[in-house]
């Protein structure tokens, strides 16, 4: 039909070669995928460990607001019952510490006295406060005496 043309045999390419020649083009895109999964897991990382962070200085803050409150007590439990004289007073104190370990803590100190049967009851309600904003910490502490 057509005598100019002709016919040129196919030549069947190896069954490597094949595979290889499928599969171009994959490279980028995996590298891309565990990119962006490695990125994930990072800042999943940094936000865990900025969150303990916090959670470790409120944690601290808190256990040095219940010793100032439970040291705001004790200052007070000094006042009613001195060592030195008799009896004391029931006053109701802002203790702010200056101690090494309670620096810029303070405690708030309320004091009741009922008397019953010619004894006095004593309580103390003793609030300790330290950090200041989102680190501020407050504990509270009472304290039951008899004279």
């Amino acid at each position: 039909m057509y005598p100019n043309i002709q016919k040129q045999p196919i030549k069947k390419q190896p069954i490597q070669k094949r595979s290889i020649l499928k599969q171009r083009g994959i490279g980028l895109p995996m590298a891309l995928f565990v990119i962006t999964i490695l990125a994930l897991i990072t800042v999943a990382l940094t936000d865990l460990e900025q969150s303990s962070g916090v959670s470790f200085s409120l944690d601290v803050n808190s256990m040095r607001a219940f010793y100032a409150a439970e040291s705001g007590a004790q200052v007070a439990m000094n006042r009613i019952f001195p060592p030195d004289t008799g009896g004391g007073s029931c006053v109701s104190p802002t203790v702010t510490f200056t101690a090494k370990g309670l620096n810029g803590c303070r405690a708030s100190i309320a004091c009741s006295v009922v008397t019953v049967d010619s004894i006095s009851y004593y309580t103390l309600r003793s609030t300790g406060a330290c950090g200041s904003g989102l680190d501020l910490a407050e504990r509270l502490i009472e304290v039951r005496a008899r004279q």
